[in-house]
């Protein structure tokens, strides 16, 4: 029987790095455990900022010393220093943006911060440039660290230099650098450096102080457990808000209705990915019925698909009448209702930089 992605993950870890490494020690449970799941502050490797959970991480390494969890408001005698989410999705036919779904899951260590590390084992496939972007913009503005990496000799050096703060900070600026440069070059020849043009291209309108990111999702994606919607509107969202931190966030879905997210709302309030879709900071889910100005034969077409697949002639509808509201919301003939809400633009925590 084929190995999963989550044991190949383990088994390389602990015959790399082993148990215990620099008088870190390295928390982890076999993929028949359930453990992973439970708070940090519970003895698993879930972690997250005030009751919002952001999933499991593979392993952590820790050190003794009194932490706060900021997930349960525990506190606990032993400190989490770096937790890692591995995959070999780049084995497994993820070439694109599949490769951004598990992000989170090292994000919720970030913001706890911890260093979060994305590991994606070598593989047929490369590392999307953005992932890389995601990382270094989410290093900026939460309290911890996220490096994407493919290399787990590159995460040893990091650990080994921990005891010895002025390496450690260079090795973990040095690779925050190549992160950022990874991702500078690829937007230079994928959008000419313009985030007009990358507007243009991942479907999104910039305005002054918010921006909107607009996308097909109908009410099934989130009821029918084959569908793995979920996952990737969570990945599209933090793609979203960390390329954009100082701007508030409105996630536009034109297929669903206010009735339909209230819907959702109550009757998936412990789904993980809707947990997070409904409850990140500076990010709020829109629909077509959150606007004012739509003109109605728009409003008609869309709803006449809005339980379809989009493909062949949905997908005709869909575009068309996106391609207007768009056009509209540019222009300022489509507005959100209710654009007094209060927001906080995200602040970078210099202090990482500067110490």
């Amino acid at each position: 029987m084929a190995l999963s992605s989550d044991e190949i993950i383990k088994r390389e870890i602990l015959q790399k790095l082993g148990t215990s490494l620099n008088e870190l020690s390295l928390r982890v449970f076999p993929e028949s455990s359930n453990d992973d799941q439970k708070p940090f502050s519970e003895g698993g490797l879930t972690f997250g900022v005030s009751g919002i959970a952001y999933g499991s991480c593979d392993s952590c390494w820790v050190k003794e010393g009194k932490w706060t969890d900021p997930l349960t408001g525990k506190k606990v005698n032993v400190t989490p220093v770096i937790a890692l989410e591995g995959t070999d999705a780049l084995n497994r036919g993820s070439s694109g943006n599949a490769q951004y779904q598990r992000f989170h899951h090292a994000l919720g260590a970030v913001k706890a911060g911890v260093i979060g590390v994305y590991y994606l084992k070598k593989g047929v496939h490369k590392i999307q440039e953005d992932l890389f972007g995601m990382a270094y913009f989410a290093s900026k503005v939460e309290k911890g660290f996220y490096l994407v990496l493919d290399d787990l000799d590159e995460l040893k050096k990091i650990i080994l230099s921990y005891k010895d703060k002025r390496k450690f900070k260079k090795i973990i600026d040095r690779k925050l650098q190549e992160m950022q440069t990874i991702f500078n070059n690829k937007f230079k020849e994928k959008y000419n450096n313009s985030w007009d043009e990358f507007a243009k291209k991942r479907s999104t309108i910039i305005k002054k102080d918010h921006i909107i990111k607009y996308s097909g999702r109908m009410k099934r994606n989130f009821t029918d457990g084959s569908q793995r919607a979920g996952h990737i509107a969570v990945g599209e969202m933090y793609l979203t808000k960390y390329f954009f931190p100082n701007k508030k966030f409105y996630y536009f879905w034109p297929r669903m209705t206010r009735k339909d997210i209230k819907f959702l709302d109550i009757h998936k309030p412990d789904d993980k990915e809707w947990k997070l879709l409904r409850n990140e900071s500076d990010v709020e889910i829109i629909c077509i019925d959150d606007l004012e100005g739509v003109p109605k034969e728009i409003i008609k077409r869309l709803n006449s698909i809005k339980d379809k697949p989009l493909k062949d002639k949905a997908m005709g509808i869909f575009n068309s009448s996106i391609d207007l509201i768009s056009d509209l919301l540019i222009k300022d003939k489509i507005k959100i209702k209710e654009m007094d809400r209060k927001f906080k633009p995200v602040q970078q925590v210099l202090s990482k930089f500067t110490k």
